[in-house]
């Protein structure tokens, strides 16, 4: 598919605006303005406020099924190392995931397929805020999603430093995995440092937890299941001389079978509850965020890597790759609607940085490369009558 170096141009400018304007999970005005801006520029209707921030355009073309196709906006709180021309203007946040990307190239495929209409039925171009960590997409679902917009499959695409540029990879099942992101509180009993024995030391009890925690997957669990348990933030204490009241904990759990996941929550509370009690600490657990596996619905990943093969040399489309221990909020759209999630290649001469990396910038060869899929895929699932 042909897609012209004019469009591929103007969204390669539109990825560079967002890229400089970077805004978090729920706070995307300014790029949702924009959005809905351009699609109704394109001659769509425009839904705008689900979730928020959320964008939904619909582009009508004659009798058909309808399907969603699903691109993520929101940016992280992470300042900026790298020095493009391009660079965040707002301190302390950044487009290191390529969400900036991924809504430039759905502008431009919306904007193609206004265009040209080479398929027959309803497109629902899904542009969702709140990806990172805040569950955007159950949020989305929850106010009427797929009530307000009945869609016979919904898809998502990300890009993927690893895999060479352009490259699709898709799996029939399990891309990514589960996430229950949690805080372990430990209440103990503080006293001079001194004198421990007058105290109950939280401090002891999360440095034996933490350790303690680590032989669930690997002495728990079969090897061959999937599952990575990670603190990744303790805090406590106030005076280097006072062995404090509470230390906090948080971290995450990921999985890639539903009932691995829920075996090792158990193992998780269990641990916390018993393991820290003959330590004279009280230990309790509070889940922050849940997201389930993103399984791709088997039929909806092969009509993926029917259009990849109708585009890319076969070596360019992998099929049943290893699943990733990242996790993604689009399995919530995946729970309550058929569709399937992939991933665009996107190293270049030199490998990308990885995703969430100060230096991380989206690689704008794929813009083309994006709106051509997007475009292809369209025209395959509602084909002209």
């Amino acid at each position: 598919m042909t897609i012209p170096v004019s469009l591929i141009e103007e969204a390669t400018g539109w990825r560079r605006e967002l890229h400089a304007l970077p805004e978090l999970g729920y706070q995307e005005h300014q790029t949702s303005h924009r959005v809905a801006e351009q699609l109704r520029a394109f001659g769509l209707q425009v839904h705008t406020g689900l979730a928020g921030t959320g964008v939904v355009g619909t582009l009508e073309n004659g009798p058909g099924p309808s399907i969603g196709f699903r691109a993520d906006m929101d940016a992280l709180p992470i300042t900026e190392r790298g020095e493009p021309a391009w660079r965040s203007t707002r301190p302390g946040v950044m487009h290191a995931c390529g969400h900036d990307g991924h809504t430039a190239m759905l502008l431009a495929a919306a904007k193609h397929l206004s265009q040209t209409r080479q398929f027959s039925g309803t497109l629902h171009f899904v542009f969702q805020p709140a990806e990172e960590n805040l569950g955007g997409a159950r949020k989305m679902v929850a106010e009427g999603l797929f009530t307000l917009f009945p869609m016979e499959a919904i898809y998502g695409m990300h890009n993927w430093p690893g895999l060479p540029a352009g490259h699709i990879a898709v799996n029939s099942g399990a891309m990514m995995a589960s996430l229950d992101a949690f805080e372990i509180t430990l209440r103990g009993r503080s006293c001079h440092a001194a004198m421990p024995e007058n105290g109950a030391d939280p401090v002891v009890a999360a440095a034996q937890l933490i350790l303690a925690l680590q032989t669930i997957p690997s002495r728990r669990l079969s090897p061959l299941a999937s599952a990575v348990v990670s603190i990744t933030q303790i805090n406590g204490g106030e005076a280097i001389n006072v062995i404090p009241e509470n230390v906090v904990l948080r971290g995450t759990l990921r999985c890639l079978q539903a009932d691995v996941r829920s075996k090792v929550r158990k193992m998780i509370d269990e641990f916390v509850t018993t393991f820290t009690a003959p330590l004279g600490i009280e230990g309790s657990i509070e889940y922050l965020t849940d997201y389930p596996v993103t399984k791709n619905n088997a039929a909806e990943a092969l009509k993926v890597r029917d259009c990849a093969l109708g585009l890319l040399p076969a070596e360019q489309v992998h099929w049943e790759v290893s699943p990733s221990m990242a996790s993604e909020d689009f399995a919530c759209m995946l729970e309550a609607c058929p569709g399937a999630y992939f991933w665009l290649g996107a190293d270049g001469e030199t490998p990308s940085r990885p995703l969430h990396n100060a230096h991380y910038d989206f690689n704008d060869q794929l813009i083309g490369k994006g709106i051509a899929f997007w475009s292809a895929l369209a025209e395959q699932l509602l084909p002209r009558r």
